[in-house]
C-alpha cells in the first residue's frame, strides 16, 4: 500500500540550553544536511503543539508531552514560515503542492539533555552556539530561527 501524501503543515523546533547552545540534527537523507527538529502533522486536525511534542520525542527521544518534566518549556514562537518545498522532496506531496506552511517552536532543554536519535531520520547530532548553529544549518528559516533565539528568550524572561 503506497504511503499516504505529507500534509504541507510542519513545525519547526529549536530544542536549546539556558546557555543558547542549540542542538542540530544531520539528515540521514541528505548529505551534511544540519536542522532542528522538523516534522510534518500527521493528520490535518493534529495541532502545531502535538506535532512539535510528537517529532521532538520521535526525533531525539526527548519527552515534552505534557505531564513530563519539560512540557512547560516548549514555546509556541506564534511565527510561520511559508517556503517553496525542495524538488527532492516533493513526490511526498500530493500532486500540485509547491509550499509548506512552517510553524515555530523552541525547547529549553538543561544542558546535557541525553539525545537518542532516529536512525533511519538522523545519523549525528550537535550541540553549537546559537550564531555557530544557524551558519550550519542547510534551511534559510531555521538559520534565521537560529538568531531568533535570544529574542525568543527575553520575551519568555518578562512577565
Amino acid at each position: 500500500m503506497p504511503r499516504p501524501f505529507k500534509i504541507p503543515q510542519s513545525v519547526l523546533v529549536v530544542i536549546h540550553t539556558p546557555a543558547l547552545d542549540v542542538l542540530l540534527i544531520k539528515r540521514a537523507d541528505a548529505d551534511d544536511f544540519w536542522q532542528s527538529v522538523t516534522g510534518s502533522k500527521d493528520r490535518l486536525n493534529e495541532s502545531f503543539a502535538e506535532t512539535a511534542r510528537r517529532e521532538v520525542f520521535e526525533e531525539t527521544g526527548i519527552d515534552c508531552a505534557p505531564g513530563s518534566s519539560l512540557a512547560h518549556q516548549l514555546h509556541d514562537w506564534q511565527l510561520e514560515n511559508v517556503y517553496e518545498i525542495y524538488p527532492r522532496w516533493l513526490h511526498r506531496y500530493a500532486p500540485g503542492v509547491m509550499h509548506n506552511t512552517e510553524h515555530l517552536f523552541g525547547l529549553q532543554v538543561p544542558a546535557g539533555t541525553p539525545v537518542r536519535l532516529s536512525p533511519h531520520e538522523h545519523t549525528d547530532f550537535q550541540w553549537l552556539p546559537y550564531e555557530v548553529a544557524a551558519e550550519a544549518c542547510f534551511s534559510p528559516s531555521n538559520a534565521e530561527a537560529c538568531l531568533l533565539l535570544p529574542r525568543f528568550l527575553q520575551k519568555q524572561s518578562q512577565p
